[in-house]
């Protein structure tokens, strides 16, 4: 199995262009200038990321409030993200990894054990990238319970 990388506080944060919810593309070096939370999930429509989506989506005003964009990134295809978000009514904007190779450069492509079976899945983490573009704060293994809010409790008022 390929080694994770592994985030360096201050190291610029890897660049990336992926299609999101609703059409477009959002790329990270357009967002230089802003704070980015970058949640990465498992899965669309499941209980902890259902709950974790609507966390972030319910502080999304103050989160802006601080110059900050908040982005989910998943190995979910648009199509997918467009149903999760209008059947939840979610307020922040949901990227499509398919290929996995945003999740590889992150980290967050894991071996996972579950029921005693191992697999390969995305790590629950989020990353804060800092308005020039390095990596401020990393966060594993999350637990979504509180988590948005620690998120922004990390970002300046």
């Amino acid at each position: 199995m390929p080694q994770t990388p592994t985030l360096e506080l201050g190291r610029p944060a890897p660049d990336f262009a992926l299609p999101r919810d609703g059409g477009g593309t959002v790329a990270l070096g357009d967002l230089r200038g802003r704070h980015v939370v970058l949640y990465f999930y498992p899965r669309d429509d499941t209980p902890g990321c259902t709950t974790e989506a609507l966390a972030f989506s319910t502080l999304l005003p103050e989160f802006e409030r601080r110059g900050a964009t908040v982005l989910g990134v998943s190995r979910d295809p648009v199509a997918s993200h467009d149903r999760f978000r209008r059947k939840h009514d979610l307020a922040v904007a949901l990227l499509s990894d398919e290929d996995g190779t945003v999740c590889e450069r992150y980290g967050v492509w894991v071996e996972r054990t579950m029921y005693g079976r191992k697999s390969m899945g995305v790590e629950r983490a989020t990353v804060l990238v800092a308005p020039d573009g390095s990596v401020l704060r990393v966060w594993r293994k999350v637990k979504v319970a509180g988590h948005a809010e620690a998120v922004l409790g990390a970002i300046p008022e």
